[in-house]
């Protein structure tokens, strides 16, 4: 029974008709183990030979598509004081319908009639501006009439000085003439007084031509006398010139200088116009600020601030709001020796927190409860955790996200990478091999071709 003897009884016995020998050795398991052992061993061998899909695997959370259609608070412009609440927490609101009222804090701000005020003395303004406009206007009317008198003063002063150059000119030629008369009557009393001293002339004879000689000498002298009063006043005529030239030059530089001091001024009172209108169009925009309306349409999710008669400052969050319409995606983050791996436009399969899956991360097509997306932006920056962030979009030829899907619930997703065997995917895993990278001729990744 035990096998310590040499001598054997195999073949010398029939062991089936003995119950003793059947219960001590049964060799009929032995068979049946081996054959169970064998067939395990062809299933394992079939099973490694089946394929596989070689994903990568990470976490995310469900997000928007678009940046305005994510989660945002809403904050106060300006410093006030919360006067009344118009709505609640879970209330829907429309774009522009008032939120939250309120009240100022800022004493500058606090008389009632600003506005009102504001504009009064921007009225007043705009009256001194007017002013100093007629005053130019009046300047340069006065500075034309100066520029025309100028221009007649002028031609009168020219017209005298022509003439007494015409009147000089005159008195030359009567002088000369008087010269010449002068040398005549000189030599005709040469002659008189010769025939006088022959005695063909009388004395009275002498006499008379001895005096016409005189006359003809104080014409004379009073041509040069007339001349040079010609002259002189040719010299007043010079003077006349240009005492009008400096006595308009200065009145129109007054004029102008007082024409330029209004324009200085009106100038100036614009710029206090346009700097209070500003003013006034603040004014005018703050008190719209009181009022804290709704950006978009969208859901009261959380106020921040609550009470009557708190202060709050610039800026400050006052609540937050979910927009009503939105386009879901995920945000999910990858390792970056993963990062080569992914491409714009390449499929991701889904499992979102609150909805069952059954998943075989190798066989997508027999996974249940997942969901296929896109990818539609990846990160050129590493992310503070390490990683890449990447974003993800429905899959439009898949089918539909969950409705009742809510921004914020996680989310694990698959990236489906190239199609092998089981035995090769274990293999890779066993030696710490990254998953086969692979392109399509169009960019996006899929599982039948490689680069």
């Amino acid at each position: 029974m035990l096998n310590i003897s040499k001598n054997r009884i195999e073949g010398k016995i029939n062991k089936s008709e003995y119950r003793s020998f059947a219960m001590v050795k049964d060799y009929r398991a032995v068979k049946l183990f081996a054959i169970l052992l064998g067939i395990a061993f062809v299933l394992m061998i079939i099973v490694l030979q089946l394929p596989w899909t070689q994903n990568i695997r990470s976490n995310g959370y469900v997000t928007t598509l678009h940046p305005n259609q994510r989660p945002q608070t809403i904050n106060s412009v300006i410093a006030g004081r919360i006067e009344k609440w118009h709505v609640r927490e879970g209330d829907y609101v429309e774009t522009g319908d008032t939120i939250l009222f309120i009240s100022e804090i800022k004493d500058e701000y606090f008389d009632p009639q600003l506005l009102a005020r504001t504009e009064e003395q921007i009225f007043a303004k705009e009256l001194t501006v007017n002013s100093y406009m007629e005053k130019v206007k009046a300047l340069d009317g006065q500075i034309d009439a100066l520029i025309k008198t100028k221009r007649l003063k002028l031609e009168q002063a020219n017209n005298y000085f022509k003439q007494a150059e015409l009147k000089i000119l005159s008195d030359s030629i009567d002088l000369q003439a008087a010269i010449t008369n002068l040398e005549i009557a000189e030599k005709q009393l040469e002659r008189m007084e010769q025939l006088y001293k022959e005695g063909l002339k009388s004395l009275t004879d002498y006499e008379t031509r001895k005096l016409k000689l005189q006359e003809t000498l104080a014409k004379k002298i009073s041509a040069e006398n007339k001349l040079l009063s010609s002259k002189n006043e040719l010299i007043n005529a010079k003077v006349e010139l240009s005492s009008i030239e400096n006595q308009y030059k200065e009145k129109l530089a007054k004029a102008e200088s007082e024409k330029y001091t209004a324009l200085s001024s009106m100038y100036d009172a614009e710029a206090i116009v346009t700097k209070m209108q500003n003013q006034y169009m603040n004014y005018s925009v703050r008190t719209g600020f009181y009022y804290i309306t709704a950006p978009q349409n969208g859901y009261i999710t959380k106020t921040i601030r609550s009470g009557i008669g708190e202060t709050v400052k610039e800026g400050e969050e006052l609540m937050s709001i979910m927009p009503a319409q939105y386009d879901l995606a995920v945000s999910m983050y990858i390792q970056p020796m993963d990062l080569p791996l992914i491409s714009k436009g390449q499929h991701i399969r889904f499992m979102f927190d609150g909805w069952p899956t059954v998943v075989f991360s190798g066989w997508p097509n027999l996974s249940y409860g997942t969901f296929g997306g896109e990818v539609v932006a990846i990160d050129n920056f590493i992310s503070p955790n390490g990683q890449y962030r990447i974003l993800v979009a429905p899959d439009p030829n898949d089918a539909e996200w969950p409705e009742g899907l809510r921004v914020g619930s996680g989310a694990s997703g698959m990236a489906l990478l190239k199609d092998v065997q089981i035995w090769y995917e274990l293999w890779r895993k066993l030696n710490g091999f990254p998953p086969d990278y692979y392109q399509s001729e169009n960019g996006n990744t899929n599982n039948k071709e490689k680069m």
